[in-house]
């Protein structure tokens, strides 16, 4: 072969490469997505603490001894199989706290699924134990179809078989339930009770 033939074909493979480079296109996300691994995990954390802030207030802090981030997948969630330590400051600057023994949150919903010995205990006391919560961040929303119970600061307990709330329990739905509540009479609503 000769010198020439030799260069032709030299000049051939770097014309198809060069062109093969620039058709890919240069998108860094395209290439990041296809030099990572997409059916594991794409980071790991031990000993993870998370802050959450809204408008530049604290308004979460995530405490867990393991944190598995899948956010290459179609539908990317963060596993925390150790279990997780929540505490929620609220507009007023109250502290609510929730643990669980393992938890997964989907980062597109912003719904955690909390799972197994899972405990809420509210600023004012009131407690919550059920083996599975699945909070709602985006609307303030808890829920369960598992069996729970609540303790109220007063003594006042609900106990039942599927329960649905707002964060605070001032809203809530529940099934099948027991429940024992104390109420405080008004000593000006007996004043109204007469017809005139």
């Amino acid at each position: 072969m000769s010198t020439s033939h030799k260069h032709i074909i030299l000049n051939l493979v770097t014309a198809l490469a060069v062109t093969l480079f620039f058709s890919c296109g240069n998108s860094s996300e395209e290439l990041q997505k296809f030099n990572q691994r997409t059916d594991g995990p794409s980071a790991e954390g031990e000993g993870v603490v998370l802050k959450y802030t809204d408008s530049g207030k604290v308004v979460a802090t995530l405490k867990t001894p393991l944190l598995i981030d899948y956010g290459l997948l179609n539908f990317p969630y963060q596993e925390f199989p150790n279990g997780v330590e929540v505490t929620f400051i609220d507009d007023a600057k109250k502290e609510n706290y929730i643990t669980a023994d393992y938890a997964i949150r989907y980062t597109r919903t912003n719904l955690i699924d909390m799972r197994k010995n899972v405990v809420l205990i509210t600023s004012d006391s009131t407690r919550l134990d059920a083996s599975q919560l699945f909070w709602d961040q985006r609307n303030k929303w808890v829920f369960t179809d598992k069996p729970y119970t609540i303790k109220f600061p007063d003594n006042s307990y609900n106990s039942g078989d599927l329960f649905d709330s707002s964060e605070d329990f001032k809203n809530f739905i529940s099934l099948d339930n027991q429940s024992r509540m104390y109420v405080k009479e008004n000593p000006d609503s007996t004043k109204n009770d007469s017809l005139l």
